[in-house]
């Protein structure tokens, strides 16, 4: 039996477009998982970059409110600065102030104290004065104010040589010296600042310093007494302002080993001497006036300066 010939299902004559379709299929299949791979990786790298961008935000943020942390510090220890300058300017204006009252109250103590030194000897002047005037041109040279400020009365004018007996002219003199003492201590302001008024007897360094001694302390009891003598009232009033001493030959005027020097040195001395506790009340009154007050606390949320 003869076989027929298969006929093809598909006809020769017609295109086949099939492998073009599913090679374009792959093809575009491909293109999108490239792409999908695209977006993907560009995600994840995108991820990524944004994680790190967020960490640096992040740290960024920290950084900034780490410096606006210090930055409020900077501020507050700026104010507190301000503060403590303002405060250490006020404490300077202060002290200056204390230093300038100090200053004029200093100057005012020594004006005191200048005033209490000038007293003594305008008490001795005044003596000087009243005597001067009583002896005239002739006696002037024998009555004198020594540099240290006491009333030398040479011996002559009052005793004889080698004695403690008052000569007339003598008594003259202690008269007009008693009533001078009296009229000086008639002021308040000079009793207030007088401790005593010393008569002390002085010689020269011939004979024996017991002699001396006592011929010179003879002599200034023989002057104060007759002074009392010869003005009661000042004895009445004033008699606990004087004092007589003897110094013997132990304080030369003059240590030369000549006549001259030697009746120099036989002499009546008075000597004014001022109250301490009067240079003492200066002083502390002054102590008392400058003493720095009490450091005022700081102000209310001002710390101290740092030292």
């Amino acid at each position: 039996m003869r076989r027929g010939r298969r006929q093809p299902l598909i006809d020769e004559g017609t295109e086949n477009f099939w492998p073009s379709f599913a090679d374009l299929t792959s093809t575009v299949t491909l293109i999108f998982f490239v792409l999908m791979l695209l977006a993907y990786m560009q995600n994840l790298t995108a991820g990524r970059n944004l994680e790190a961008a967020t960490r640096r935000l992040t740290e960024s943020r920290r950084q900034i409110t780490d410096a606006e942390g210090r930055l409020r510090l900077l501020g507050d220890q700026l104010r507190a600065t301000t503060a403590q300058i303002e405060a250490g300017q006020n404490q300077l204006r202060l002290s200056e102030d204390r230093v300038e009252a100090g200053n004029r109250e200093l100057t005012s103590v020594r004006a005191r104290l200048q005033g209490i030194a000038v007293l003594r000897v305008d008490v001795l002047n005044k003596v000087k004065s009243a005597l001067e005037g009583e002896l005239g041109a002739s006696g002037t040279s024998r009555v004198a104010v020594a540099d240290n400020g006491n009333i030398l009365i040479g011996e002559s004018l009052v005793f004889e040589y080698n004695s403690y007996t008052i000569k007339p002219e003598g008594k003259r003199l202690l008269a007009t010296l008693a009533q001078a003492f009296a009229r000086v201590l008639a002021d308040p302001a000079v009793r207030e600042n007088v401790d005593v008024i010393l008569v002390q007897g002085h010689t020269d360094e011939r004979g024996t310093s017991a002699y001396n001694r006592d011929l010179s302390a003879k002599r200034a009891d023989a002057v104060l007494n007759y002074m009392f003598e010869t003005n009661r009232a000042l004895e009445q009033s004033y008699g606990a302002y004087f004092a007589s001493s003897a110094y013997s030959e132990f304080r030369p005027l003059d240590p030369a080993k000549t006549e001259a020097a030697f009746e120099r040195n036989r002499r009546i001395e008075i000597s004014v001497v001022l109250k301490d506790a009067s240079v003492r009340g200066v002083i502390d009154e002054y102590m008392r006036t400058v003493a720095a007050p009490p450091t005022p606390a700081p102000s209310p949320g001002v710390p101290p300066p740092s030292l």
